[in-house]
């Protein structure tokens, strides 16, 4: 297992609102790293992956083809490379179809899952603007092109405030963290573990994160794989 480092820059002054837990954040470029998220005090894993030139120009033409397409399936293992394909309306040895069963697969095993929920979605706006967490015990989210998912390390968000002031329809200017300088963002092609409230030790430390703002033209393809009861 490789040994995580946490690279934000945390404020020595926590709120006291609600009890505080330690957090921390764990990346690597090693595909290994993906196991830390069963360390307590982890709560979200950054595997930094670099996305192959074939992969990149394979988003780049599923969004030209399909600018609003958005799906959600439960998905095995076993069945997850066909499905996705016929979704998508692409062939079995595209390399986009391939990588996202790679991901099931590797989700699936990760967690000990027979299935997984999957939902792919081509997006020209924020999906989730305003910094929340999820009700879930793990979701894996990476950004296939464009901007991609920001968050907040557990130390500066005063999560008291989370969700105050909901018909705001972003979080600016915020009110429940310390400054913007702290807004961490994943980059495109990372995969990333975001530890939620329903994890077992986890409540009042679910990660905190939102969707970026997409510029006026630009799009974005975001995948999610969350547990299925």
């Amino acid at each position: 297992m490789i040994t995580a480092n946490s690279t934000q820059t945390l404020n020595p002054e926590p709120f006291t609102t609600i009890p505080v837990k330690f957090r921390r954040a764990a990346q690597s470029k090693e595909p290994e790293i993906l196991t830390d998220i069963y360390q307590e005090e982890i709560n979200i894993v950054i595997w930094q992956r670099e996305l192959s030139t074939m992969l990149k120009d394979a988003a780049k033409d599923f969004i030209a083809s399909n600018s609003t397409f958005q799906t959600a399936m439960t998905v095995t293992p076993q069945n997850a490379l066909s499905n996705i394909s016929k979704s998508l309306g692409i062939g079995s040895e595209s390399e986009l179809s391939t990588n996202i069963a790679e991901l099931v697969d590797m989700f699936c095993c990760l967690f000990e899952l027979k299935h997984a929920g999957l939902r792919l979605t081509v997006l020209d706006r924020a999906m989730c603007p305003k910094f929340h967490v999820d009700r879930v015990p793990c979701r894996l989210v990476t950004t296939y092109q464009g901007i991609a998912t920001e968050w907040l390390p557990h130390q500066v968000v005063d999560r008291a405030k989370l969700g105050v002031d909901n018909n705001r329809q972003t979080d600016n200017p915020p009110g429940h963290f310390h400054g913007q300088n702290n807004v961490q963002r994943l980059s495109s092609g990372d995969i990333a573990l975001l530890k939620g409230e329903l994890w077992e030790g986890n409540e009042n430390a679910g990660l905190v994160h939102r969707s970026p703002t997409v510029s006026t033209g630009e799009y974005r393809l975001l995948l999610t794989l969350d547990f299925i009861n």
